[in-house]
């Protein structure tokens, strides 16, 4: 007997190649579904592990920033404290002034000059007193101005000619002379008398305030009399 076979073959082999592609795509979904969920799991977790180092860093960032108000905290209170030890220190140091104010006039002050009082307001002292002559207070102008690193600013503000009478034949002409001097405070003068020690090519020592030019008063006024203090002759004209 002859069989003859009337199914389509292309229609057979159409449909085997239809089944084997979705069954290849029905795979690859999958593969890619698979792929796509791995990936994401590893980016989550890659998330979390930084979100939670982030909330590290915060807490660390709070915990820095909380130290840091201490340390700032502190660093005022030092420097509060430093400003008040710098002021007892001021303080102590010019509790001297008037000692080196009255060596500094006796060391500076020339022959023939007298000074009848002193007054001092503030950092600023009023002197008036009696000269021989009109340059024996330009010289002790050019002392104060120059020589002296606790008196600054010398500034003369009245100068009168008069005569006093020594005794019924001996009559003299005076100058009566009023100024006013600034007194520099110990710091200052610590910096005056430095500056003066590197311009001679000294090296002064630092044991207080002010050492050099102290030292350098000492020396220049030692042996010297304090010069007695006349009374002031009444103003009998201006020159």
């Amino acid at each position: 007997m002859i069989l003859i076979n009337l199914l389509p073959h292309r229609e057979a082999a159409r449909k085997l190649r239809r089944e084997m592609f979705y069954a290849a795509l029905g795979a690859s979904a999958f593969a890619g579904a698979l792929v796509a969920g791995v990936i994401y799991l590893w980016f989550a977790a890659q998330i979390s592990d930084q979100q939670s180092r982030n909330q590290m860093l915060l807490a660390e960032t709070k915990k820095l920033e909380a130290q840091i108000k201490d340390i700032a905290s502190l660093q005022e209170e030092i420097a509060a404290l430093r400003a008040r030890q710098q002021a007892v220190e001021d303080l102590q140091a010019d509790r001297n002034i008037p000692v080196h104010l009255l060596n500094e006039l006796v060391r500076q002050l020339p022959d023939g000059v007298f000074l009848t009082s002193m007054r001092q307001q503030g950092d600023v002292v009023a002197l008036t007193g009696v000269a021989q002559s009109n340059e024996r207070v330009s010289e002790l102008l050019r002392n104060l101005g120059a020589g002296s690193p606790w008196i600054t600013r010398p500034e003369l503000i009245e100068i009168v000619a008069t005569n006093i009478t020594l005794s019924p034949r001996d009559q003299r002409r005076v100058s009566n002379f009023s100024m006013r001097v600034k007194l520099n405070k110990a710091s200052e003068a610590q910096k005056a008398a430095s500056a003066a020690a590197s311009a001679a090519g000294l090296v002064p020592t630092a044991t207080g305030p002010a050492n050099a030019a102290v030292a350098a008063a000492n020396t220049a006024s030692i042996a010297r009399p304090v010069a007695p203090m006349a009374p002031a002759a009444p103003a009998s004209a201006k020159k």
